[in-house]
């Protein structure tokens, strides 16, 4: 009997030891496809559980420096934020989590709420105070959405030490850095120290609105009604949108809003077929519910490919976009997106893009993934040119030239936007949806189109 009770003594003390090692990260399955991989973390505070997974270090020794992604992890972009983070982890293994004598610890953070289903507000001001409190953190990769940058931006811009700097791979709208065709106060009133810690790798709308424009005209299209999400991004982009079209001779048969919140959009429908419009463009994301919007499109306007085709931006080009919407109601639709097809990458694009595929199992990688990556590049290389504090960082970040990387060949101007140097960086593709998106076009934006896009609104 006493050999009995040792025995289960002994078993439950090893139950509990594995217990131990597994509550403190032992195995972090996460659906994203990451690990924990962090033993230590030195110095280096960990940002709030709250919005945050766990903190991640896989170099030599401890971690120095912390940076985060703030992506929205829920809701329909997720299956583009997903690899946009497994992007991040290949750029950080490729690097061996350093930048020059700097070592990197990372975390995941989400500004999305299960409620919304998408980013919120509330969370982006939430994640942007807990990287500003946490000295350990020095960079941002995100975020995704315009309208969550704008809540982000000024909050880093006055973190303590100089602010925190923040590299964007998917915000396009043009006020978070130029004033163009925005209110008196943008983009000022996002660096409120008067110094900018914000860059970005992808262009802003009104090359997007150019490109769209030329393609409608290609594709015959007179008439034009608009539809905006009435969020910031989906409001810019259908406002640099009607205005190129305008520009190139398309007449504009109507310019309103969804609402995000409605069951049917039927009558909304009805007004664009009164409108006598051929085309229908809608300025937004799909998170807002656009499939909804695309079904009774479809159900009053006729198939896509028919007398009133549609038209929209990267808001929608995603899988999730057919997926939700179905296949028969998004066929024919054209969505647009900055770069080109992920195939067509050269160098270490093409490098980057066959070994990310591999480790996807042979998926397809998302277009964003690329940017994602090469944001982190951006990030590290301004880390490994800085002292490791954050006001170095920022220096440094609009220092970076990138040279033949995964996009191409391009530096910062002082507003943190791409200057165009050789490659992809200012260049679109036209997807067409079918049971996936499918190449129609690549797309080089007019500047002249591109100016007129950001006329008065």
């Amino acid at each position: 009997m006493r050999r009995r009770n040792a025995f289960w003594f002994l078993a439950l003390l090893v139950a509990a030891l594995a217990f131990t090692v597994a509550a403190c990260g032992g195995d972090d399955d996460d659906d994203d496809g990451g690990g924990n991989g962090a033993a230590a973390t030195g110095d280096v505070e960990p940002l709030p559980a709250s919005s945050c997974q766990g903190l991640e270090y896989k170099g030599e020794g401890e971690p120095d420096v912390l940076i985060a992604s703030d992506l929205p992890m829920q809701g329909s972009s997720r299956t583009q934020t997903v690899q946009m983070v497994q992007a991040i982890r290949f750029i950080l293994d490729q690097r061996e989590w350093k930048a020059g004598d700097h070592n990197i610890a990372f975390q995941v953070c989400d500004d999305a709420t299960a409620q919304a289903a998408k980013w919120d507000s509330g969370k982006c001001s939430q994640n942007a105070q807990a990287y500003a409190a946490n000295e350990s953190v020095v960079g941002i990769i995100g975020t995704f959405n315009s309208g969550c940058a704008a809540i982000v931006i000024p909050v880093l811009n006055q973190a303590p030490n100089g602010g925190v700097a923040m590299v964007s791979p998917a915000n396009t709208w043009p006020c978070l850095t130029v004033g163009a065709g925005c209110e008196k106060s943008e983009p000022d009133k996002y660096y409120p120290t008067g110094k900018r810690n914000y860059a970005r790798v992808v262009p802003y709308d009104a090359f997007q609105a150019a490109i769209m424009a030329d393609f409608m005209k290609e594709q015959g299209v007179k008439s034009l009604f608009v539809l905006n999400d009435k969020e910031a991004y989906g409001l810019a982009v259908a406002t640099l949108t009607r205005n190129a079209a305008e520009a190139n001779g398309i007449k504009i048969a109507g310019f309103t809003a969804w609402d995000p919140k409605a069951a049917s959009y039927e009558s909304l429908m009805r007004r664009v077929s009164q409108s006598g419009a051929d085309a229908l463009f809608l300025g937004g994301l799909i998170d807002e519910n656009g499939a909804q919007l695309i079904k009774d499109k479809v159900a009053v306007l006729g198939p896509n490919d028919g007398k009133v085709k549609l038209f929209a931006p990267d808001g929608f080009t995603q899988q999730s976009t057919i997926d939700e919407s179905g296949v028969e109601n998004a066929r024919g639709m054209y969505m647009s997106v900055a770069g080109v097809p992920v195939e067509k990458l050269t160098g270490e694009g093409k490098e980057f893009v066959t070994a990310f595929r591999k480790q996807l199992g042979g998926k397809p990688v998302d277009p964003y993934a690329a940017y994602g990556a090469q944001a982190t590049s951006v990030l590290l290389d301004a880390i490994e040119a800085s002292d490791g504090s954050r006001a170095s960082v920022i220096e440094n970040l609009f220092k970076v030239e990138v040279d033949n990387g995964i996009l191409g060949t391009f530096s910062f101007n002082e507003n943190g936007d791409v200057h165009q140097g050789k490659g992809v960086v200012i260049q679109y593709t036209m997807y067409v949806a079918d049971k996936e998106l499918e190449v129609e076009k690549e797309l080089t934006p007019r500047q002249e189109l591109a100016e007129a896009s950001l006329g008065e609104n």
